[in-house]
């Protein structure tokens, strides 16, 4: 970004997601940027108080205090939202659109999704400049869609998603810096909490919400009944935080919607079951860093469990041609199961992990993240976003 004008820049931090999944992926920039360019005027723009309270617990004590800009959508929207199931993100592109005159006043916005692309569709494509930072470093197609290119800058967690994004032509080689994953550098740390009196190994089952994707549709009650009829594990049912946020689960990349089912009570009375539809504990690594075995579709956060390499199945439920297809490269980290009659068998072929899966997982998770011993993620991107718009 070539202008370098002495008026002091404004750069904005975006949290407009319904849930808190997306906060700690850029959230621990926020001091670092202060710290970086001290003549800037770093501010956090959210959508709900819950919001804010999340991004305050990232910040640094000895740093000024950002300024904090609310963006709450409108309660009639709101209550149309709900009256259509919550299938669609109305409060999120009203609050956006309503906010238009908020975010001009900006320099640059930093932001973990790509709905704040509709400033680039409505006709100035100068201010405020986009910056983007991907909330995980999965496979999943639309992590590479097309609006991504709509973004002035894009900050990346490693060599992967880089490598696929130029494949995809949704970034440039001049318009991008590999910096790390913040994520890491804010829970990755922290020592595992005990969740059950027993020292059995411990499944987690983290479905998807999508509703092509995820296997808790087809799968969902017999994993947990298979679970509920055993005493040799632990079970953790901690799915995509989005998952039970809305009774109407929406597809707009695959066209397809579909009911979620409740959970049956019984299971949740069980001493080795452990359920949590949406708990902070979904989002900070909790149950990725407690877990001795992972049971998933297509979440990213695979790849936060794999950063110690560890035993993992995989549920194809909806007849996915994954061999060979990078939308599933995860799925090479252990067995893949099209239908849940076969866990038992897989669970005793992963324990101990086997060296082939131990030296695959190694590999995937040096190539999706970019890791510098002697300096943090968030100073990476700090670095990255203060280079790109010529401060200090």
């Amino acid at each position: 970004m070539a202008d370098s004008s002495s008026a002091p820049r404004r750069i904005g931090f975006l949290f407009n997601h319904d849930e808190l999944h997306q906060v700690a992926h850029v959230a621990p920039i926020i001091a670092a940027l202060q710290r970086r360019a001290p003549t800037a005027s770093v501010e956090v723009i959210t959508s709900s108080e819950r919001q804010a309270e999340a991004v305050r617990s990232f910040l640094d004590p000895a740093c000024p205090v950002p300024a904090f800009w609310s963006i709450r959508p409108h309660a009639g929207v709101r209550l149309v939202e709900k009256m259509l199931g919550n299938m669609i993100p109305l409060n999120r592109l009203s609050s956006l659109k309503r906010s238009t005159d908020l975010f001009r006043q900006f320099d640059a916005l930093v932001v973990p999704e790509t709905t704040t692309t509709f400033l680039k569709k409505n006709g100035r494509t100068d201010r405020p400049a986009l910056i983007f930072f991907p909330h995980g470093a999965g496979d999943r197609s639309i992590g590479f869609s097309p609006e991504i290119g709509l973004f002035d800058y894009v900050l990346l967690p490693g060599a992967k998603t880089r490598d696929r994004m130029l494949a995809a032509g949704v970034i440039r080689p001049d318009n991008h810096r590999l910096v790390g994953y913040p994520k890491f550098e804010a829970y990755g740390d922290r020592p595992p909490v005990p969740l059950f009196d027993n020292d059995k190994p411990t499944v987690l089952y983290n479905p998807h919400f999508d509703p092509l994707f995820s296997s808790w549709f087809r799968f969902g009650e017999q994993i947990l009944d298979h679970f509920a009829g055993q005493t040799d594990y632990n079970l953790i049912f901690a799915p995509h935080v989005m998952l039970f946020q809305r009774k109407i689960l929406a597809s707009v990349e695959h066209r397809l919607l579909r009911f979620r089912q409740r959970i049956d009570p019984r299971y949740a009375a069980l001493d080795h079951i452990h359920i949590d539809t949406g708990s902070s504990r979904s989002v900070d690594m909790t149950y990725t860093s407690a877990a001795d075995i992972y049971l998933g579709d297509v979440s990213s956060q695979i790849y936060e469990y794999i950063r110690t390499p560890r035993p993992a199945i995989f549920l194809n439920s909806h007849e996915a041609e994954w061999r060979g297809n990078p939308n599933y490269e995860h799925w090479t980290f252990g067995p893949v199961l099209d239908d849940p009659a076969g866990l038992g068998a897989a669970l005793a072929e992963v324990t101990p992990l086997p060296d082939e899966y131990r030296h695959v997982q190694t590999q995937a998770f040096a190539y999706s993240f970019d890791m510098d011993s002697d300096q943090p993620p968030s100073q990476r991107a700090a670095d990255a976003i203060a280079d790109y718009l010529a401060i200090g």
